[in-house]
């Protein structure tokens, strides 16, 4: 059997262990655009207000030919607040924080949920490369475009890569970093690397049917799943029928493969120095890895703790990797209660609110970074050319 076979093989499995009983189906449903996704607080019902940045610093730093926006949702707070920034992980968007947006806004933090270049209704070019120094300079270029001098950076999964690779290469701008189930503390080795580029693929993600939906979703990443957690199956399996999906695929390749080949972040923890705090579920059902070496999640999130000084760790029983969703009780208190203690040299007023759709009159010019020259990967324009040409499938 063929490893992408193989790998569909343990999807359909884990799409049967999930399914018992009966489950909704959203086969039948009309598509969904990307920019017609459901940007509304859970609480209120009331749309969070979306607005768009362009990113020049970050085109002109990556070789990009168009200059790509970035979304976000920005809620404002009173002088003197400090600014959180949420960061989803690998094929998610900003909503993957709907328990935390408004709850955040409520205790008096300025708030930046961000949709990551590729992903929700952020611009998704072919030519960007998807490494976590390219996605982490797209972060830095918005917070700076906000006027936000030292934010508290909360990243998910791929988004904790994200915030590593931000607090590691600017290390004293970030006034704190939250790490929540993350990647970059695993160690892949070279032939798993190989296997990661050799199976995934945008038709792999492009084909994949609703029931592995299900249990990519419901079974890989939750242990406490719940009736109006569904939107996540419904979008998903809608969005596939959206002419923009074929980007977004290619996206969520380019993106397994930085991460994956991206030892700098595990190599330079003991760079980071600013109060961090990794928050994990126990259950944990996709890191470490399971169709690699297995493992206990706690001791991969060990390694990250104690490779970052002065790091606290938080792990939550009975939670699975998507913890901010699957367990947003629990997880909102662990938040708050280190957001709370984080000290307040470093902080500044949070910004004036920046206009949607407006972007600087002129490309700033290649970010300046700060530390020793050795702590900086070498830039990573776009080596793999655009995206090649992929035949569309049904979902």
């Amino acid at each position: 059997m063929s490893t992408s076979r193989a790998l569909k093989a343990l999807l359909l499995a884990a799409g049967l262990a999930s399914s018992s009983g009966c489950v909704r189906s959203y086969a039948s449903a009309p598509p969904l655009a990307f920019q017609d996704l459901d940007y509304t607080s859970a609480e209120a019902r009331t749309p969070w207000p979306l607005k768009r940045m362009a990113l020049p610093k970050t085109a002109a730093t990556y070789g990009l030919t168009r200059v790509p926006e970035m979304a976000f949702v920005e809620l404002p707070a009173a002088p003197g607040a400090r600014t959180v920034v949420l960061i989803h992980g690998l094929g998610s968007y900003l909503k993957f924080w709907q328990a935390q947006i408004d709850t955040l806004s409520r205790a008096g933090y300025h708030v930046v949920a961000v949709d990551l270049p590729g992903y929700g209704k952020s611009d998704k070019p072919g030519s960007f490369p998807y490494t976590m120094e390219a996605m982490a300079d797209a972060v830095r270029e918005l917070t700076q475009g906000l006027g936000v001098e030292h934010p508290i950076l909360v990243g998910h999964s791929m988004g904790g890569q994200t915030a590593l690779s931000y607090a590691i290469r600017y290390p004293s701008e970030p006034a704190a970093v939250v790490l929540v189930s993350p990647a970059g503390f695993e160690k892949f080795s070279p032939k798993e690397k190989a296997w990661f580029t050799r199976v995934m693929s945008t038709e792999l993600i492009k084909s994949a049917p609703e029931y592995g939906v299900w249990g990519s979703v419901r079974q890989a990443n939750f242990q406490n799943w719940r009736p109006e957690l569904e939107w996540l199956i419904e979008e998903r399996v809608r969005l596939a029928k959206s002419p923009e999906f074929d980007a977004y695929a290619y996206a969520n390749v380019r993106s397994v493969t930085g991460l994956a080949h991206d030892d700098f972040v595990r190599d330079n923890l003991h760079r980071i120095s600013v109060p961090t705090v990794i928050i994990f579920g126990e259950s944990d059902r996709l890191i470490p890895n399971p169709f690699m070496h297995g493992g206990f999640p706690r001791d991969i999130f060990e390694h990250g703790h104690a490779h970052i000084a002065g790091s606290k760790l938080v792990g939550l029983e009975g939670c699975g990797h998507t913890v901010q969703l699957d367990c947003p009780e629990p997880f909102n208190a662990a938040l708050k209660a280190f957001l709370e203690s984080v000290p307040a040299s470093g902080t500044v007023a949070p910004p004036p609110s920046v206009a949607p759709e407006v972007a600087p009159k002129t490309p700033p010019s290649p970010p300046q970074v700060p530390g020793p020259v050795d702590a900086v990967p070498p830039a990573t324009p776009d080596r793999q050319g655009p995206p090649a040409t992929v035949l569309p499938h049904g979902s």
